[in-house]
């Protein structure tokens, strides 16, 4: 009987709390159609996201929106992964309790700066994008990452804090050469194919 009354608990839970529905709306009210944002992301200052279509938010998420969060057409967050576009741990440690209090003008060493994902970026479960973090299109943020600063186009960010180990590139100018049907869509959004790739596609 117990185990029964788990699995409706269960099946309730996900039907309520955790179904992903597609067709989100951006905050200006434009449709997103093919964004998907779970409902146990928790979003800070909404107002401050520039959200495009394709998007995927996965579960238990933070997203914090207050200083800018932009993130492009395709871009996939997957769990447990936090944004922050400020912090604020070196100002109470200088502050103390006067923080609480401080009034007015500049908050000594407050950070604050926006976040940009570019267009089809992975960000992998367990990461940290910090302030001011800009990350280039078609991106691939490893599990458990700490990323912090630019990021250029088609990286592979690895470790806290996050390197560059690697192009994305390499893996899809393999998978293009299987599909080349699907060169098109690829070009589409990343402007140009795969060095080794474009030989073969016109070939």
């Amino acid at each position: 009987m117990k185990a029964w009354l788990n699995r409706v608990r269960r099946k309730l839970w996900r039907a309520l709390l955790f179904r992903m529905v597609f067709g989100e709306r951006a905050p200006g009210g434009t449709l997103l159609a093919h964004t998907r944002i779970a409902p146990s992301t928790c979003i800070e200052g909404e107002q401050g996201l520039v959200l495009a279509d394709h998007v995927f938010i996965g579960q238990f998420n933070f997203l914090d929106a207050t200083a800018g969060l932009h993130i492009g057409e395709g871009v996939q967050i997957t769990n447990f992964v936090s944004i922050v576009t400020h912090s604020s741990h070196r100002s109470i440690r200088l502050l103390g309790r006067g923080y609480a209090t401080h009034a007015g003008g500049e908050v000594p060493g407050y950070v604050k700066g926006a976040v940009h994902i570019g267009a089809y970026t992975f960000v992998g479960p367990h990461s940290l994008i910090e302030a001011g973090t800009r990350i280039g299109r078609g991106a691939l943020v490893c599990a458990y990452s700490q990323v912090r600063g630019e990021v250029p186009d088609f990286a592979i960010m690895a470790g806290a804090p996050a390197r560059q180990v690697g192009d994305v590139r390499t893996a899809d100018a393999a998978l293009l050469a299987q599909y080349p049907e699907w060169a098109e869509h690829y070009r589409a959004w990343a402007g140009d194919l795969p060095q080794s790739t474009e030989a073969g596609a016109h070939g």
